[in-house]
Order: structure tokens, then C-alpha cells, then sequence
């Protein structure tokens, strides 16, 4: 069973929409959902959710039908947004308590146990968190109840590099589960790299690809060459191609390459910086 499906999901605003996205992530898996600020990405996690209603499309959860069974669906879900919305004068602990009462599979023991690991203070108000304990709060939360897939809007952002390198480490460790499934959007693609199986790359609300981040990688390299050289590349294996007076390079297939150049290793900002700025 996958984890997520999502079939021709539209939602439009004034001034942007969100067009036909389609792809799917599979049980036992992490997808990186890459794009720039206002590319689509918190919009498309607020119509997994059905917090947002979409114009057309289907999202299926776990094999659910999300407009018909979120009440369901909802406790094997671990969701953390860019803002955590919690109350202000709550402490952890008292959020715990509430947290109790809402989901049925809450675990007290594990939530102790991620508050300590984070080193987050049980017992001083919410209010006077940092960005980045808030974020290490939400996470807290989302793993405390035993979900199935975890849905993570920016959950690195703010936080510092020794403690982005633990939450990958606990991100890969719940994926261990072949039952488990993990969505996450970043702006920081260097983290998405290090953990993600797929990739997904949004930009002003299109769907610009959908991919297996070791097979995508694998498949494309950068070559630089003289200007000339730039007409005579199989089009259609091209990606980004760019010049100045120096030279020439090209991202493109690596089976295209010609004769007497050699592909050097690509990464995903790259690719995605690339396709971004040839779709303009």
C-alpha cells in the first residue's frame, strides 16, 4: 500500500494556483517536496490534510479518501507546519496532557523522552521558546502518538546543523518501519539529499518533476565545453544550459554526453535551480 497518492490536484487563489499535481510516495519511504517561497509546497500539505479544499484531484492517505475519512485518517498522522500554533501560556507538560486526550495512541513515556533528547524545558511557557525549540516541539508532539506518516512543513528551518543532523537521524530510524512514510518540505535541499528516496520539485504551482532521488542523480551530470559545442547537444537530454565569456556548460544526460567530454557530478539544488530557472 503507499502511504500517499495524489492524482490531478488543483487549487487556485487569486494571483496563483496550484495545477494538476500528481505523484505518489510509497510505505517505507521519505519524499522531499523542493521549491522556492510561494512555489506551492505549504499549499499542497494544507490539501493532504483537507484543511484547504481542493478544486479538483483525489488525495488518498494510507489508503483513505482524505475529504471522506480525515477523522480517521487523522491518527496516523504526525503533521508539523512551519508555525507551530500552540497556546502561548501552555508548558510542555501541560501540553502533554492535552495531547493525552486527543490521540488515542498518545504515549507519555515517548514524549518524556523527546522532550529530554531535545533538551526542551518541561516547565517554562511556550511563549518563550525560540523558533527552534518551537519546531523541536512540534516534532515531539507529531512522534508522541505512534503515526504512520509523518507530514513536515520546514521542520528543519531554524534549527542548528547538530541538531538538523539528529532529526534526519530520527526521520530515517521511522522510515526503518515499513509501514512508515514521511512527506517533508525545505528550503535547505543539502538536508533533503541526505535522507530523501524521492524528490519532488514544485515551482509556481506546477509540478516539475517526480523522481527517485539515486536514479536522478545517477542520470544527470554538468559538462562544460566551448559555445559552439552547446548547439550541437541532443536537445531533448538537455536540461539548463548556460554561457558567458569564458565558456559554456550544460546539465543533461549522462548517456548524451559527447565524445571527449566528461559529466560531473550533479546535486539536487543544482538540478532543481536549473529546471527552475529554464521553465522561468
Amino acid at each position: 500500500m503507499n502511504a500517499l497518492e495524489i492524482k490531478h490536484l488543483s487549487k487556485s487563489f487569486p494571483g496563483f494556483a496550484l495545477k494538476d499535481i500528481s505523484f505518489t510516495l510509497p510505505c517505507g519511504c521519505i519524499m522531499g517536496m523542493i521549491g522556492e517561497n510561494g512555489a506551492g509546497k505549504s499549499t499542497t500539505l494544507r490539501l493532504i490534510l483537507d484543511i484547504l479544499h481542493k478544486d479538483a484531484g483525489q488525495v488518498t492517505i494510507l489508503g483513505q479518501d482524505n475529504a471522506q475519512h480525515m477523522e480517521r485518517i487523522k491518527e496516523d498522522l504526525g503533521v508539523v507546519p512551519d508555525e507551530i500554533g500552540l497556546p502561548g501560556v501552555l508548558t510542555p507538560v501541560q501540553i502533554g496532557n492535552i495531547m493525552r486526550h486527543t490521540f488515542a495512541r498518545w504515549n507519555d513515556t515517548l514524549y518524556n523522552q523527546y522532550l529530554e533528547r531535545f533538551a526542551l524545558p518541561s516547565g517554562k511557557s511556550f511563549k518563550v521558546f525560540s523558533k527552534g525549540m518551537r519546531m523541536k516541539l512540534g516534532i515531539a508532539i507529531a512522534l508522541s502518538h505512534h503515526p504512520k506518516l509523518l507530514l513536515l512543513d520546514e521542520a528543519t528551518s531554524g534549527l542548528d546543523p547538530v541538531v538538523r543532523d539528529e532529526l534526519l537521524d530520527i526521520f530515517n530510524d521511522f522510515t526503518r518501519d515499513p509501514s512508515h512514510a514521511i512527506l517533508i518540505s525545505s528550503h535547505i535541499v543539502s538536508d533533503l539529499e541526505k535522507i530523501c528516496d524521492y524528490v519532488v520539485f514544485l515551482h509556481k504551482g506546477r509540478l516539475l518533476l517526480c523522481e527517485e532521488k539515486d536514479r536522478l542523480i545517477s542520470e544527470y551530470g554538468i559538462i562544460s565545453c566551448q559555445k559552439e559545442r552547446l548547439s550541437s547537444l541532443d536537445s531533448g537530454a538537455v536540461l539548463y544550459t548556460k554561457t558567458t565569456a569564458y565558456g559554456a556548460s550544460a546539465i543533461l544526460r549522462r548517456d548524451a554526453v559527447p565524445a571527449g567530454l566528461t559529466a560531473s557530478p550533479i546535486n539536487l539544488e543544482d538540478l532543481f535551480l536549473s529546471m527552475v530557472k529554464e521553465e522561468g
